[in-house]
């Protein structure tokens, strides 16, 4: 099983960052299934109930059998609703825009079944609102829902739901084109490949199966279609088009503040909406029973495109109707939508305005006025005029209705624009109180974070050919429980406590890299903390490494992300300053061969000699690179990136330490930057390069009351998430490397335990710059009534340092009170040449708070003092 995993994971998406898409791909396939099986589900319902409700009403009498039905079922759909799923109320798109724009609004599979529900009950009934803007409703559920069952990435979820939109589109209409530009045009606005490609499959898949099942039938004629056909544009039609896109534009205009006026009103009503929606359909079904009876079955397009059906007052009265009973079965609520409504009411009114023109010059046919109609209105109410012409051309497939389609649906968006601007659907949003506006965009902190901002930079790794009794002591003592495998520095697997051999006594000769997971998933520190936690949900791991090539950059668990989670919540009730970042000017690269990277700002020059030489050793004993970093300070209130600065003298320094880079055998880069605050610059750097070590000089005292290192060094010690190196250098120039004298002697006050071993990171590094081994002393100092004896831990941190150090190794024993005191008195009086002092993240302040080591020492003391600060992570 282990075998397969490890395959699985090598064949899928082994590299870094990247997801591949054709999982998407054939999730939003199965998207499309599901919507276009809801589409003829609703369609064949609609169709049962409709059917059922004009029989009844020839039997019994139109005038009682339609306003009671339209009652019961509307106060029945509203029951459902309320009690089951509120958010299927409405025509649905909004909801859709809202849930695409990260608002939480519910989109699931009990909102997809009481959307059909209660959209059969409503529509059936004989409310003039159409199914279409249902079906996107529910295919955007039924997409969100997959989304749930199918393990995937939070970034990629906004495309599954505009994929079950277009799916719900295409299935309603049979025009998948159609289907994908209403999502790029009206709900995402977003034509990025992964948009695209889901939309596109899901609206195709979602088309053909729903035109397999008949689910399609757009009640448009062929005797029309063929008539339309016939006549043929010509530039007498111009003027008539124009003042159709007019109408349309006007008239569109209204009927959405209509709408807008009536949601208003509805919710200055006391009653709760299956009362609301029940009473709209009372209201519609008695109007209806004393209409022309073919307006019983609501199929008002079918008739108002039959050659010769209707007289031109008819026509009339059909929109009057159509506009105001829509504008009432929708402001009650009611779960129906506004596309087939605008056709109605599109055709209808071009219809009138090609009579028109048979009457003026004597046209042939008004059949293709009421096709462009279609699109017209439909544009004026959607205020999408791509997906109304592709809609109109897909219905048809007629190359001649393009340009009358084009000109009517230009004019018409215009003109509605100046009768009542913006969509409608997000007027309706701001009733709900949802402003989807760009101005206040609602950030989604897993994709605005990255791996590297969550990734611990430390990491316990083991070697490839470690023995399996020294693996088991090595998890035995660790509290991890998994651990990245590195075989010359590069990663090649991963091993977990799961992964021991269960037998009771085991091949001592089998090794790590016999056991371990080889090549796992990993990722770059560019990959969205969405993606990471899609990975590990899919493989169900509990760490990702992450990667840049083979070199091994970090580790993220689920802890880390909880972690992110909180502190980006915290961070959004206790704001911050906000800080513009730093810029780059300049800089140059070296090949990044090493295993790590050593960060070093330059400020002072007559230190950047001294500097530069212990990061030179520290580089070449860990194998680590050399970033170089200067930071030019411009005020608060000038942007950096905007910033007019010198930087001739930078770039000269830089290009010396390039040389001196070349010349040494050490990879060094160089960089500078402008920015308004150096220590969040030198933090963006260390975010940025992947910071292993800081290395930075201190010059001995703080530059306010408050500070204790120094404003830039004391923020550095708390947020920067590397090693430190503070240095001080002693009294004689040049410190490194010194003549051997009495100052060729170095002081270590410790007490041992883990302290030491942070310590042996950079003691023997520094070691390497003399030609012969400084005389080092490991100092404790203690209380005097601990009676004046060594301690267990400084014993075995003596004997730890002699065995990784060829050097002259000498304990000492102080009894004092104050530590900080003792080694102060000592250093004065020994004339130690170093001093090397190591403090935890966390204790380092407040060791200094507490009147303790660090600060005093290396304040006082005329010697070189070091301290060294491990991270935390």
């Amino acid at each position: 099983m282990k075998k397969l995993l490890a395959k699985v994971q090598k064949s899928s998406w082994l590299a870094n960052s990247s997801l591949d898409t054709r999982y998407a791909l054939l999730e939003a396939c199965l998207i499309g299934l599901f919507s276009a099986l809801a589409a003829v589900l609703l369609k064949q319902g609609i169709g049962w109930l409709g059917g059922w409700r004009v029989q009844t009403a020839n039997l019994m009498g139109g005038k009682i059998v339609l306003p009671l039905t339209g009652l019961v079922c509307g106060t029945l759909a509203g029951v459902i609703i309320q009690v089951l799923s509120p958010s299927a109320a409405g025509g649905g798109i909004p909801q859709v825009k809202a849930a695409l724009a990260k608002y939480p609004v519910v989109l699931d599979l009990r909102t997809a079944l009481v959307k059909t529900l209660a959209t059969i009950l409503v529509v059936g009934a004989g409310f003039t609102v159409g199914r279409r803007g249902p079906t996107v409703h529910i295919g955007a559920a039924l997409g969100a829902q997959v989304s749930r069952w199918i393990p995937n990435s939070p970034t990629n979820r906004r495309q599954m739901i505009a994929a079950g939109a277009a799916a719900g589109l295409a299935a309603g209409f049979n025009t998948p084109i159609a289907g994908v530009l209403f999502v790029v045009e009206e709900l995402m606005r977003d034509i990025s490949g992964l948009t695209l490609e889901t939309a596109i499959a899901a609206s195709f898949t979602g088309a053909v199966v729903s035109r397999i099942l008949s689910a399609t039938d757009l009640n448009v004629p062929l005797a029309v279609i063929d008539s339309a056909r016939k006549g043929s544009f010509a530039v007498n039609d111009i003027p008539f088009y124009i003042v159709l896109g007019i109408l349309a534009g006007v008239l569109g205009g209204i009927f959405n503040r209509g709408i807008i006026h009536g949601m208003k009103f509805s919710r200055t009503f006391p009653f709760p909406i299956p009362i609301q929606i029940g009473l709209a359909g009372l209201i519609s079904g008695t109007i209806v029973a004393w209409l022309p009876p073919f307006f019983e079955d609501n199929a008002g397009l079918k008739e108002l495109l039959i050659t010769g059906q209707f007289s031109w007052q008819t026509t009339a009265v059909i929109f009057v109707a159509q506009f105001c009973l829509t504008i009432l079965a929708y402001s009650a609520g009611a779960p129906g939508g506004l596309f087939a409504p605008a056709l109605v009411l599109g055709s209808a009114l071009g219809y009138l305005v090609g009579l028109a023109e048979v009457a003026l010059i004597g046209s042939e046919s008004p059949y293709t006025f009421a096709l462009a109609g279609m699109g017209a209105f439909f544009t004026s109410v959607v205020r999408v005029p791509v997906t109304a012409i592709i809609i109109v051309f897909e219905m048809t497939a007629d190359f001649n209705l393009v340009l009358p389609l084009m000109i009517s649906c230009a004019i018409a968006y215009i003109v509605a624009e100046s009768v009542s601007k913006g969509s409608l659907y997000e007027h309706l949003l701001e009733i709900s109180g949802i402003e989807l506006t760009e101005d206040k965009p609602n950030h989604d902190f897993m994709t605005e974070l990255t791996a590297n901002d969550v990734m611990q930079p430390k990491v316990e790794t083991l070697p490839s050919n470690l023995p399996l009794p020294e693996l088991v002591k090595a998890i035995s003592r660790s509290h991890h429980r998994g651990f990245p495998v590195l075989e010359d520095g590069k990663l090649v697997g991963i091993i977990a406590q799961s992964d021991l051999p269960q037998d009771s006594q085991p091949a001592t000769s089998m090794l790590l890299k016999d056991i371990m997971t080889p090549h796992p998933i990993s990722v770059s520190p560019e990959t969205s903390l969405g993606d990471v936690l899609y990975l590990l949900n899919r493989y169900q791991l509990s760490r990702l490494p992450v990667t840049e090539g083979y070199k091994l950059l970090g580790i993220i668990t689920r802890s880390d992300i909880i972690k992110a989670e909180a502190k980006q919540l915290n961070y959004d009730h206790h704001p911050k300053a906000h800080l513009e970042p730093s810029y780059v000017v300049y800089q140059s690269r070296s090949p990044a061969t090493g295993k790590g990277r050593i960060l070093l700002p330059l400020a002072n020059p007559e230190h950047i000699d001294d500097l530069l030489t212990i990061a030179a050793a520290i580089a070449k004993y860990h194998q680590y690179e050399i970033q170089c970093l200067r930071v030019i300070c411009v005020p608060n209130y000038v942007y950096p990136a905007q910033a007019n600065v010198e930087t001739d003298a930078e770039r000269k320094l830089m290009q010396q330490l390039e040389n001196w880079g070349k010349a040494s055998g050490i990879s060094l880069h160089t960089q500078i930057r402008v920015a308004t605050d150096i220590s969040e610059a030198i933090l963006e750097t260390i975010t940025r390069e992947q910071i292993d070590l800081l290395l930075m000089g201190w010059k001995g005292k703080s530059s306010g009351i408050e500070s204790i290192f120094g404003n830039v060094v004391d923020t550095l010690i708390h947020q920067a998430s590397c090693d430190l190196l503070l240095i001080k250098l002693g009294n004689a120039p040049h410190a490194f490397p010194q003549q051997l004298d009495l100052r060729h002697k170095w002081l270590i006050p410790t007490t041992g335990g883990d302290r030491i071993h942070k310590l042996l990171a950079i003691v023997p590094a520094l070691a390497n710059l003399y030609s012969i081994p400084p005389k080092i002393q490991l100092c404790q100092v203690s209380s005097a009534d601990l009676g004046g004896h060594y301690t267990t831990d400084f014993l075995q941190a003596v004997e730890l340092v002699k065995n990784k150090l060829d050097c002259p190794i000498f304990p000492l024993l102080i009894s004092s009170d104050s530590v900080s005191k003792a080694v102060i008195e000592l250093t004065q009086d020994k004339k130690y040449g170093l001093v090397i002092l190591g403090a935890s993240n966390e204790g380092l302040l407040q060791n200094v708070m507490n009147g303790n080591i660090p600060e005093a020492i290396a304040h006082h003391a005329n010697s070189t003092v070091i301290i060294f600060r491990n991270s935390a992570k």
